[in-house]
């Protein structure tokens, strides 16, 4: 399995909650994994009831088996004056260089900066390796930018390559789009069952493989229990109204006949989201891509609810 899991996915589609129960996946059996936040939200920190997360690998949660979860949410800034120190030996002059704002201005004005700065920070994670030669992490998974960004994040280091032909820059870049076009990484798509993101990740899909990048896999989000089909709304409306009123009568419930014309209304917008999602997965199968699906938390989605997805991950073939 790739070593860098990317999880993007449109907005509301639970893409940090999905990333953060992947990360606990892969942390099995001893495994240590890096969980990495680039967009600033703190996502992971409220998942995991800790307080915000500073820019340092901090350990957050224990995985099945023993295995650990470590966590970051790179700054910009902060890997800025990484990058000047590793490549420039700037040091304090560097720390000045921020004092006087040059920092915020290449990291908010320079075009493709910032993510050349972020991208450039998890694939270092990556490729990080301890004295004794093993890697510092198993895996690291990247809670990513939304899918319409997704691609643009990822191969900006192209543009800013092209632009630098020489240098530590140039070098750099190149250094992570190895990475990144590599079979060391996947980038996973979040959708739910509906038509806006199902259209969203096919578009998602297309621009990858055009850029080059590796697809990993689709991560249906959300997914409801089919409690009811066509066939039961029919059986349970038109002359079998009154075997309903009757059932509910002698399941003892008061006033069964009011209830219904509510019950057939209910079951008859089940059946239709039935039939909308099998819609979107004969459209999901169409895109050649493997998927995983993930149940509807009802408790919402806090730690145990964490590891329900990380097991149901696991049960799906994660890291098998």
């Amino acid at each position: 399995m790739s070593r860098l899991q990317v999880v993007s996915g449109k907005g509301g589609t639970g893409k940090t909650t999905v990333a953060a129960a992947l990360a606990l996946a892969l942390a099995t059996e001893g495994r240590r994994t890096l969980l990495v936040e680039v967009e600033g939200r703190q996502g992971i920190a409220q998942l995991f009831e800790t307080e915000a997360l500073p820019y340092e690998e901090r350990k957050i949660a224990v995985g099945p088996g023993g295995g650990e979860v470590f966590a970051l949410a790179i700054d910009a800034e902060r890997a800025l004056l990484d990058y000047l120190q590793m490549f420039y030996k700037l040091g304090s002059a560097g720390r000045a260089l921020k004092k006087l704002g040059a920092i915020d201005f290449a990291t908010t004005i320079a075009p493709g900066v910032r993510d050349v700065l972020l991208t450039g920070k998890a694939c270092e994670a990556v490729r990080r390796r301890e004295k004794h030669g093993g890697y510092t992490y198993d895996y690291v998974v990247m809670d990513a930018p939304p899918t319409g960004r997704i691609t643009r994040f990822l191969n900006v280091n192209d543009e800013v390559a092209g632009l630098a032909r020489i240098g530590p820059i140039h070098n750099q870049a190149q250094a992570v789009m190895r990475v990144l076009k590599s079979p060391e990484t996947a980038v996973h798509l979040v959708t739910l069952l509906e038509e806006m993101p199902v259209q969203e990740t096919a578009d998602g899909i297309a621009e990858l493989r055009d850029a080059e990048l590796p697809v990993g896999k689709v991560i249906v989000n959300m997914v409801r229990p089919h409690v009811l089909d066509e066939a039961a709304v029919r059986a349970a409306s038109g002359d079998h109204r009154d075997a309903v009123a009757k059932t509910l009568a002698v399941a003892g419930i008061a006033g069964g006949t009011k209830l219904v014309e509510p019950l057939l209304e209910q079951a008859s917008e089940h059946a239709q989201r039935v039939e909308l999602e099998r819609e979107q997965r004969a459209v999901l199968t169409g895109l050649d891509v493997p998927a995983y699906e993930l149940p509807f938390l009802g408790d919402g989605a806090d730690i145990a609810g964490l590891y329900r997805l990380a097991k149901e991950l696991r049960k799906q073939g994660v890291d098998a």
